[in-house]
């Protein structure tokens, strides 16, 4: 199982970006997916996480009310609005071990490689 994340890249302060992260073909669309960010020194942490339908959603508080998770059968999206600084990470995509998912790390079963996001201020 492979995991492709795009659309990183560098915006300033108050921005917009979408990511997305497709899974290759054999990845089961019945599972949750779901994204996490990490930065040097600092532990991966969640983002947000959808279930493989799409009814249900989680969002760590401080992605709560600016980003969107969504998906389309085995690609996953998230649309962050108003970026902070803070925002400024790796964000890895990942495939849940079931078909719905929280936020604990060992939920997740494949990983993508990663896609940075740099918000300037």
């Amino acid at each position: 199982v492979q995991l492709q994340a795009s659309g990183g890249g560098l915006v300033q302060a108050g921005g917009s970006l979408r990511l997305s992260c497709a899974a290759s073909r054999g990845t089961s669309s019945n599972n949750a997916m779901g994204w996490f960010r990490q930065t040097p020194g600092k532990e991966r942490e969640f983002v947000a996480s959808i279930s493989w339908r799409g009814d249900s959603t989680l969002y760590a508080d401080n992605a709560q009310g600016r980003f969107t998770i969504a998906r389309d059968r085995s690609t996953v999206f998230l649309q962050m609005n108003g970026l902070k600084p803070e925002d400024t990470a790796v964000y890895y995509c990942a495939v849940s071990r079931s078909s719905y998912s929280g936020r604990g790390l060992t939920s997740y079963r494949y990983w993508g490689q990663g896609t940075l996001v740099t918000v300037s201020s």
